[in-house]
């Protein structure tokens, strides 16, 4: 649901086609998969479409081994999502909300941890504990409304994460407040996408695009050795893009507020939440991309550094510059790329503004 979908295509037509200059941009239907054989041709991509974690899917592998990568690669993506989803009634993550204490499993156990480093590291601008507020503008249930002042006020005590207690050596977590509820929905796809990869290196592969909801990661380069191809979408023209990252062996995730929204008495409002204030964050930001070697990371910095805006988000890629690249579209109609990806990032649309 998240994320630029359009990626996908442009990856899609990157595999069928090699990526020559002219036909990097070409399209194809994402809901054609590659036809699966029990024994491969390792030159050809084997691709496998499936629906989980409300967002269509698509997993490509080079190799001998590719299909039955790609058959462990889904099994995990489904495991996980009946582990984290939040609406699943048998789920750990449901069970959790429902009782307001349990012990997490480690996966879970990874997520909370990994959840309050990004906490931390943007200053709360991330933050788990969001899901009663999500629940309260419908953004959960397609059910969509603007909550009273009085309302929103109240939910935001529950986004409290100084009111969960965790132990991180049996993993016990419990929350002090009655109706506090977590979701691990902004980093859960991010965190997937690393898993699989990790499963197809396990099964010798070596060449791979992860698209989940085009949320995107690649491993290895392209088999003839050149790099993947990312289009990140344009948030103002959603059937365009803005350009085209470069990568090798990294996450490629965007988030903008033009992805889910509702208008009301002529007033848009988008699903990215500030955890601080309980509305649609207004920063000057139309969308985000993040490129980093930890999809997990990429995942939530991609909601962070939208709600932070431009000036806080470029005073926090300057302290971890080592830890990200990251792609910015303003309300103004201009596009910022940081340093890293001043020779990885093409466009022929829009005037680049280099952060260094």
């Amino acid at each position: 649901m998240k994320k630029a979908v359009l990626a996908f295509l442009i990856i899609c037509a990157c595999l069928s086609v090699g990526c020559g200059k002219q036909s990097d941009m070409v399209r194809k239907d994402p809901e054609i998969s590659q036809p699966q054989i029990e024994e491969t041709d390792p030159s050809e991509p084997t691709s496998r479409d499936l629906f989980a974690m409300d967002t269509f899917m698509t997993l490509t592998a080079y190799g001998e081994n590719a299909l039955q990568a790609l058959d462990a690669a889904e099994d995990e993506i489904l495991r996980l999502d009946e582990l984290l989803s939040t609406g699943k009634e048998e789920s750990e993550i449901f069970r959790l909300n429902q009782d307001g204490e349990g012990t997490l499993s480690e996966e879970s156990a990874y997520l909370y941890e990994r959840s309050l480093e990004v906490n931390e590291l943007t200053d709360g601008a991330f933050d788990p504990m969001i899901y009663p507020l999500m629940q309260a503008w419908g953004f959960t249930t397609h059910e969509y409304a603007v909550p009273a002042p009085e309302e929103l006020a109240g939910l935001l005590e529950l986004v409290d994460l100084s009111a969960v207690s965790y132990s991180d050596k049996d993993h016990h977590i419990s929350f002090e407040k009655n109706k506090m509820e977590i979701d691990f929905g902004g980093i859960a796809k991010g965190y997937t996408s690393a898993r699989v990869v990790s499963i197809l290196k396990e099964q010798g592969i070596n060449h791979a695009v992860i698209s989940l909801g085009g949320n995107v990661q690649v491993l290895g380069t392209k088999p003839d050795g050149s790099l993947w191809k990312v289009a990140i979408r344009d948030p103002e023209n959603v059937s365009g893009f803005i350009g085209v990252v470069q990568v090798s062996d990294k996450a490629v995730i965007t988030s903008g507020g033009y992805e889910r929204y509702f208008e009301e008495n002529g007033k848009v409002y988008h699903h990215i939440l500030d955890p601080k204030t309980g509305y649609p964050a207004e920063t000057g930001l139309l969308s985000v991309t993040i490129v980093s070697e930890d999809g997990t990371l990429a995942d939530g910095l991609s909601t962070a550094l939208y709600v932070m805006g431009l000036e806080l988000a470029e005073t926090l890629w300057r302290e971890n510059r080592d830890l990200f690249e990251a792609v910015f579209v303003t309300d103004s109609g201009k596009l910022y790329i940081t340093e890293g990806l001043e020779k990885e990032f093409l466009t022929d649309r829009y005037p680049v503004n280099v952060i260094r």
